[in-house]
C-alpha cells in the first residue's frame, strides 16, 4: 500500500469545479455578459454595413420598420422574463419535492444539472440582449435619422425561437431528471468515479505494519468547524518531511469536525530529532493548512457520501409517510454494485512515504465494514417486516459474499447474524420464514464460493 500521493492541483481543480458546478448562477450571468457585448456589437456591424448589404441577405432578414423592430425586441423582452420566472418556479418546485421525498442531501445533484444551467442562461441571455438592442433602435423623430439594426433584430428573433424550443426541452428534462430512477443512476454514476478516484488500487498484498503513535505525541485539533471534504495529500506528506516527524489523521474525510477538537496526532520519527515549541506550532500551522472544510459534505473526495444519499433515500422511501418498499429495493440494488467493485480495491489506511519509502502520513479511511454497515443499518432496521425488502438484502449479501476477499467476509457474516436476528423478531407466516431462511442459507454457500440459485420471493411478490 504504497502509492503515491495524488494531485494536489487536481484535487483542487475538482473541488472548485464542484463548487461551481452545484451553483445555478455561473453560466447564467457569463450568459448575460455575453448577451451584452453582442448586444453592443450587431448594432455596430449594422450600422457599418448600412446599405451594402448584399440583396440575398437581405432577403433573409426582418425588414420592418422602427416601430416593428420595436415590437419584436420589446416582445421578446417581455416573453423570456416571464419564462425565466416559470423555469426558477419549476426548478424551485424540484428541490423542495426532491428534499422531502427523497433526501436533502440530493439537492446537490438538482442544483448542479447542466440543463437547467443552460435553460436559465439561454433565457435571460435573450432577455439581457433583446433589451440591449431596444436601445438602438430610432424612429427618425426630433430630427434624427432613423435605424434599425436588421441583423441584431433578426438575431432577437431567432433567440426568442431557440428559448421556446429551450422550454419545451427543459419541461421534458425536468419530468424525466425528478424520476427516482434516473436520481439514483446519477448518484451511482458520481460515486463510482470517486471510487475510481479515491481507491484506485485494487487489492494486493497485506497491510503493512503501521508506527504506533507514542504517549507523546502531539494532538493537532481542528482549526474550524464543518465537515473535512478534502485532505491535500501533497501538503501534508511535505509537512511531514519537513518537520522530520509522522502523521496520523484520525478523522476520515465526510467527518463532521469541532473547532478545537483533535483530529490527528504527529510525532518525530525514532532517531530524529524532536521538536521544540517553536518547530512543533509550525508542524501543526503546517498539517491543518492540509486540510479542507466545507459547510456540506461532497463528492470529491468522500466515497461515503454517495452511499449516504443512496440508502437516505431508501430510508425516506421505508417511513410510514412515503411506504415505496420498490425504491428501497431499487437503492440496494446501486449499493450492491458499488459494493461489489469495492471488495477489489484497497480499503482501509492510506500510507504515504517519502522518497526514501518511510511512512511519513497514515490517512484514516473506510473499511469495508464501514460501507457495509452504511448501506445495510437502516434498510434492516426499518424495512425487516417487508419480505420483499429483507429478500433483496439477503441478495446484496450473496453478491457480496461472491466478490469478496477473505478478509471480508468476517463482516458479510457479521451482518447476515444481524439480518438473521431482525427476521426472527419479525411475525412473517411460516412460508415467508421458511423461504427467508433458505435465503440465508445460500449466502452462508456463497461466502463458501457456493453459488445457489436464488428462489422466487416469499408470497409470489416480484
Amino acid at each position: 500500500m504504497t502509492s503515491g500521493p495524488t494531485s494536489r492541483i487536481g484535487d483542487k481543480f475538482r473541488a472548485a469545479g464542484d463548487a461551481l458546478r452545484t451553483q445555478l448562477w455561473p453560466l447564467p450571468v457569463f450568459a448575460v455578459l455575453v448577451a451584452i457585448g453582442l448586444g453592443v456589437w450587431l448594432p455596430l456591424l449594422d450600422a457599418a454595413i448600412g446599405e451594402d448589404m448584399p440583396s440575398a441577405v437581405s432577403y433573409l432578414l426582418i425588414n420592418g420598420g422602427p416601430d416593428a423592430g420595436r415590437a419584436i425586441l420589446e416582445a421578446t423582452a417581455g416573453s423570456l422574463i416571464t419564462a425565466t420566472s416559470l423555469t426558477f418556479s419549476l426548478t424551485v418546485v424540484t428541490l423542495q419535492l426532491a428534499s422531502s421525498q427523497f433526501s436533502p442531501r440530493l439537492l446537490r445533484t438538482f442544483t448542479g444539472d447542466r440543463v437547467v444551467h443552460a435553460t436559465l442562461a439561454l433565457f435571460l441571455g435573450t432577455f439581457a440582449y433583446a433589451l440591449t438592442v431596444l436601445r438602438t433602435v430610432r424612429s427618425g423623430e426630433d430630427g434624427e435619422e432613423a435605424f434599425v439594426p436588421h441583423i441584431a433584430v433578426t438575431f432577437a428573433f431567432l433567440l426568442a425561437i431557440a428559448s421556446v424550443i429551450g422550454l419545451v426541452f427543459f419541461l421534458a428534462h425536468l419530468a424525466r431528471e425528478i424520476r427516482v430512477e434516473t436520481i439514483m443512476r446519477k448518484v451511482h454514476g458520481e460515486t463510482a468515479a470517486t471510487v475510481e478516484r479515491v481507491f484506485p488500487d485494487r487489492r494486493g498484498s497485506a497491510s503493512p505494519v503501521l508506527p504506533v503513535a507514542p504517549d507523546s505525541a502531539a494532538l493537532i485539533v481542528a482549526a474550524k468547524s464543518g465537515f473535512l471534504t478534502g485532505v491535500d495529500e501533497e501538503r501534508i506528506l511535505a509537512a511531514a518531511v519537513k518537520h522530520h516527524a509522522i502523521v496520523r489523521v484520525d478523522c476520515r474525510v465526510g467527518s463532521s469536525l469541532v473547532k478545537g477538537v483533535p483530529m490527528a496526532v504527529g510525532w518525530a520519527r525514532s532517531g530524529e530529532p524532536s521538536m521544540d515549541d517553536e518547530a512543533l506550532k509550525a508542524f501543526r500551522h503546517d498539517v491543518v493548512a492540509a486540510f479542507n472544510y466545507g459547510f456540506e459534505r461532497t463528492a470529491v473526495q468522500d466515497v461515503a457520501f454517495g452511499f449516504r444519499q443512496l440508502i437516505d433515500v431508501a430510508a425516506k422511501a421505508l417511513s410510514p409517510g412515503i411506504n415505496d418498499p420498490t425504491t428501497a429495493i431499487h437503492v440496494l440494488g446501486h449499493t450492491s454494485a458499488l459494493l461489489c467493485d469495492l471488495t477489489q480495491r484497497e480499503l482501509g489506511e492510506r500510507v504515504l512515504r517519502d522518497d526514501d519509502g518511510l511512512v511519513r502520513v497514515i490517512l484514516h479511511r473506510p473499511d469495508f465494514a464501514a460501507f457495509l454497515n452504511i448501506t445495510l443499518d437502516q434498510p434492516v432496521l426499518y424495512g425487516s417486516s417487508d419480505p420483499a425488502v429483507v429478500d433483496r438484502v439477503l441478495s446484496l449479501l450473496q453478491e457480496v459474499a461472491w466478490h469478496a476477499a477473505d478478509e471480508d467476509k468476517p463482516a458479510v457474516r457479521e451482518q447476515l447474524q444481524r439480518v438473521a436476528a431482525a427476521i426472527r423478531q419479525e411475525s412473517h407466516p411460516p412460508a415467508v420464514q421458511e423461504h427467508l431462511q433458505g435465503r440465508l442459507d445460500e449466502v452462508n454457500q456463497a461466502l463458501d464460493g457456493v453459488w445457489s440459485p436464488r428462489g422466487p420471493v416469499a408470497g409470489g411478490r416480484v
